[in-house]
C-alpha cells in the first residue's frame, strides 16, 4: 500500500483517523460533516479494497476500468461515512467529497506505472480447460 499511499499522504492519516474514530468524523471544532476527512478516507479505502481483491468479480484491463473499482470503493465508503455520521452534510457536500475522492484516486493512477502495476496485480492465469474449450471448433445448435 505505501507505494500507492505512504503512510504521511492525507489520505492515510485520515484513513487512519476514520478508523480509530469511526463514530467522531465530523469536524472537531465545527458541528458539520468533515468533507475532506471522508474523501480522503475513501480514496485510501478503495486501493486498501482493490490491493486485497474485496469484491473483485470481473478483472479490470484498462485504466478507465480500474477507475471505475475504486470510484465505486470510494462511493462505498464515502456511503458508510455519512452513514454513521452525527451530522449532516452541508449543501452540495456529497457532490465535493465524491470529486475530491476521485481526484486523490486520479493522482495516484497518474503517478508513475501505477495503472500498470494494479492492473498486473490480479490477472488471472487461464486454467488448460479454459484453453481445451477455446480450441474446439463451433457447433451450431439447431432448434426445431
Amino acid at each position: 500500500m505505501d507505494k500507492f499511499l505512504a503512510p504521511h499522504t492525507p489520505e492515510a492519516v485520515a484513513h487512519s483517523h476514520v478508523s480509530q474514530n469511526s463514530w467522531d468524523i465530523h469536524s472537531h471544532h465545527l458541528d458539520f460533516f468533515d468533507e475532506s476527512l471522508v474523501a480522503c478516507s475513501a480514496s485510501y479505502h478503495a486501493f486498501d479494497c482493490y490491493l486485497s481483491g474485496a469484491d473483485l468479480f470481473i478483472l479490470p484491463r484498462t485504466r478507465s476500468e480500474l477507475e471505475s473499482v475504486l470510484r465505486r470503493y470510494s462511493y462505498d465508503s464515502i456511503h458508510n461515512a455519512i452513514s454513521r455520521s452525527r451530522s449532516t452534510l452541508q449543501p452540495g457536500g456529497y457532490s465535493r467529497v465524491c470529486h475530491h475522492a476521485e481526484a486523490s484516486i486520479r493522482n495516484v493512477l497518474n503517478t508513475g506505472d501505477n495503472v500498470a502495476t494494479l492492473l498486473s496485480m490480479h490477472v488471472r492465469s487461464p486454467t488448460p480447460h479454459h484453453h481445451e474449450r477455446n480450441d474446439r471448433p463451433t457447433q451450431i445448435i439447431r432448434t426445431k
